[in-house]
């Protein structure tokens, strides 16, 4: 699978930017498979399936096939479409305010859609002005600063029914701090070079690293919500990766961060080496078959795509 060889010789070989091996890995990778299917199906305004903020339909719509590319290792200056995918994104997602949203205005913004686009479009190598807004937002929902509480309707900035609090509070979790949401965040924040790093972006993911580090990540205890225990989904390592979000994403988060050697990370690493079979491989667990654009393996058996993502994160930890 091109893709995977593409992203294994950068990631894990550490070849060069100008290798002439990573360089064809990465044009075929680029021209075929995935990524190319998915831009084959982008409409020529820059948008999937539907004009508009994108959300919908699941999984098929401009936000998920934006994620998706950034995952499968596109990159904007392979192919102008993805440029012009990522304008049409902002142009339609993006409030005033800074909001990544569901519906196009700051109420239909969410962690877990936020912490997302921001971590794809970094990875997609696309820039704009706007993305700064978008960070500040993201960082000041995490600590609160300068935002009001959702009921004061008057306030020029302020929390929504869905995203309804700090430190990853969201209403879909009870009003609770949601950390499927909170590994998305973390996971942008991660990308976001230091030197475009603010005080308040700092401030934020310290207090998000707290969170996510203030139990056991390989328990995965944390505010259910609705129900009385984790979602199992915690446990199921799949690819893409959406806003329902696995341990692995976490430890990637806790990683890009510089936490892989924190102690506090021990029992989550020996449980992702511990899901290795013989063969040095890890199985699909959770997908998207038949939702998304394309498919990328078959359930509880051992895929390359897992695999890349659990090796990266060993690797980046030994670092």
């Amino acid at each position: 699978m091109p893709g995977v060889r593409y992203l294994a010789l950068r990631d894990l070989c550490d070849l060069a930017p100008g290798d002439p091996e990573l360089q064809a890995a990465r044009a075929e990778a680029q021209a075929k498979g995935p990524i190319a299917s998915i831009l084959d199906g982008m409409e020529d305004e820059g948008y999937w399936v539907e004009p508009g903020p994108g959300y919908y339909p699941k999984y098929k719509g401009t936000v998920w096939a934006v994620i998706m590319l950034a995952q499968l290792g596109a990159t904007a200056d392979q192919d102008e479409r993805i440029g012009k995918a990522c304008d049409y994104l902002l142009d339609h997602a993006l409030a005033a305010g800074g909001q990544f949203s569901a519906s196009g205005a700051p109420s239909g913004t969410a962690d877990c859609l936020q912490g997302n686009l921001c971590a794809a479009l970094l990875d997609l190598g696309y820039d704009d002005p706007r993305l700064e807004g978008a960070f500040e937002w993201m960082a000041r929902t995490v600590t609160g600063e300068g935002l009001a509480p959702s009921t004061d309707r008057q306030a020029a900035m302020r929390y929504y029914a869905g995203k309804c609090g700090p430190t990853f509070a969201c209403g879909s979790n009870n009003k609770l701090p949601c950390a499927w949401g909170g590994v998305k965040v973390m996971l942008a924040f991660s990308k976001l070079p230091t030197d475009r790093r603010t005080p308040l972006v700092e401030r934020a993911i310290q207090q998000g690293v707290d969170f996510l580090l203030g139990t056991d990540p390989a328990e995965s205890d944390y505010p259910s919500g609705f129900s009385d225990k984790p979602s199992r989904n915690w446990w199921r390592f799949g690819f893409p990766v959406f806003y329902v979000t696995d341990l692995l994403q976490n430890v990637e988060a806790l990683i890009g961060l510089g936490y892989g050697s924190d102690p506090r990370l021990k029992s989550a690493l020996a449980l992702l080496r511990e899901k290795q079979d013989q063969q040095g491989r890890w199985p699909l667990e959770y997908d998207y078959t038949g939702k998304t654009w394309g498919n990328f393996g078959v359930k509880k058996q051992p895929n390359k795509w897992v695999t890349l993502r659990a090796l990266r994160a060993l690797k980046q930890a030994e670092t």
